[in-house]
């Protein structure tokens, strides 16, 4: 057995083993971007001033601080999760997995409700948005000065403008759902969902203060920053790790660097003996596709919006994937994972005629899988917000970028 194939094993085991349902209601997470901006000058707030705000926050909730290796806190949230600071100074509520997606939802927007209450009485905005709409990156400084980021910028520079942008400027809401008994057809559908998810949630159509063309910049800059650790899968292959693996091994490590202090592929590196198994898993943490298999299948693909919409995405995903017939229905209506739709998806959104008549469709079978969940799973309420947004929203070929 070769060293790839023992790494494939080893990803096989971790993101593709098949589970049952049938015991226990699967565990749903989110995580939940902001971007704090100064509510006069609409500045990007400096984490000189944002630290103080969440340590006064954290001993009025007896929220627990600790260090992080990249130069900021974090703030544990116990059962709830913990907030931390990404490079550019967004706001980053990583929510512990959930019974139920109500549950879930609930607990994001309670935090999120009691941060932005807090900041906007020290005039901080938390903009809900996919990019940064006013400031240029050149005014957005890297905030964060571990080696990951020191190491992830310094790379993607070699690749264009839009690594910093995407580490200093953009925020998103991601969704992490339990793998079930197909993991490789549930991988499959979730990727084939991903143009959706991009297009329907799409809201981040400013930068620098003008239309940028692209109702998800976000999702532009995604896609042009670097296409060997990012989009979509190329393949249906019948096996996603061995596939998975074989997109790992062709991305150009961060750490280690080859002899001359290059950046060569992971493959390569492995090859040389300059990296080793035990760097695997930091490497995979560096790949950023639209769906990252981590034990869990984590969708990227949506811009961050507003509190009284989080209920859209989690429904959306969870009623698809965590319903037998929402699923088998949903593969016909998405078809395969498809590249060029996902770079249609940021541009265009549902202005695009076949994606927002299939939007409208997997909308409606999320919301009869999700009622088939049943009340404890996602409540009634929830799933009339996720309702109102898509009969705002996705049933008139439009999404939250439309609004602007």
């Amino acid at each position: 057995m070769t060293l790839a194939d023992r790494l494939a094993d080893e990803l096989r085991c971790r993101a593709f083993t098949p589970r049952a349902r049938t015991a226990t209601p699967p565990k749903i997470g989110a995580e939940v971007e902001v971007i704090p901006v100064d509510a006069s000058s609409r500045r990007v707030v400096p984490l000189a001033d944002s630290v103080p705000l969440l340590r006064a926050l954290a001993r009025r909730c007896r929220w627990s601080e600790r260090p992080s290796p990249y130069g900021a806190p974090m703030f544990s949230l116990g059962n709830m999760g913990q907030v931390s600071f990404e490079p550019g100074g967004q706001l980053e509520l990583s929510a512990a997995p959930s019974a139920s997606a109500s549950e879930l939802i609930a607990r994001i927007r309670g935090v999120m409700d009691t941060v932005r209450n807090a900041a906007a009485d020290s005039g901080i905005d938390l903009l809900s948005v996919g990019i940064d709409p006013a400031n240029p990156v050149e005014r957005v400084p890297r905030q964060l000065h571990g080696e990951r980021y020191v190491t992830m910028e310094e790379y993607l520079a070699t690749r264009g403008p839009n690594g910093a942008r995407m580490m200093r400027q953009t925020a998103a809401f991601q969704v992490s759902l339990d793998v079930g008994a197909n993991p490789a057809r549930e991988w499959r559908l979730l990727n084939a969902l991903a143009p959706y998810v991009v297009a329907m949630f799409a809201n981040s159509p400013t930068y620098e203060g003008r239309p940028t063309g692209h109702k998800s910049y976000r999702a532009h800059v995604w896609r042009t920053l670097d296409p060997t650790r990012t989009g979509l899968p190329a393949s249906t292959a019948e096996d996603p790790a061995v596939e998975y693996t074989e997109f790992a091994l062709r991305a150009p490590a961060l750490m280690p660097r080859g002899s001359d202090g290059s950046f060569l592929p992971f493959g390569e590196l492995l090859e040389t003996g300059i990296a080793t198994q035990d760097d695997w898993a930091t490497h995979l943490s560096t790949l950023f596709p639209e769906v990252r298999p981590r034990g869990n299948f984590e969708i990227r693909s949506a811009d961050a919006l507003p509190a009284q919409w989080y209920a859209a995405p989690v429904i959306f995903l969870s009623g698809m994937l965590y319903d037998a017939t929402a699923r088998e229905e949903a593969v016909i209506v998405a078809g395969d994972a498809d590249p060029n739709r996902l770079v249609d998806a940021g541009q265009y959104g549902l202005s695009d005629p076949a994606l927002a008549r299939a939007a409208s469709d997997l909308a409606e079978i999320a919301l009869g899988g999700a009622a088939r969940l049943g009340a404890a799973y996602v409540t009634p309420q929830d799933i009339e917000s996720a309702y109102d947004f898509f009969d705002q929203y996705t049933h008139r070929g439009r999404s939250p970028a439309d609004d602007s």
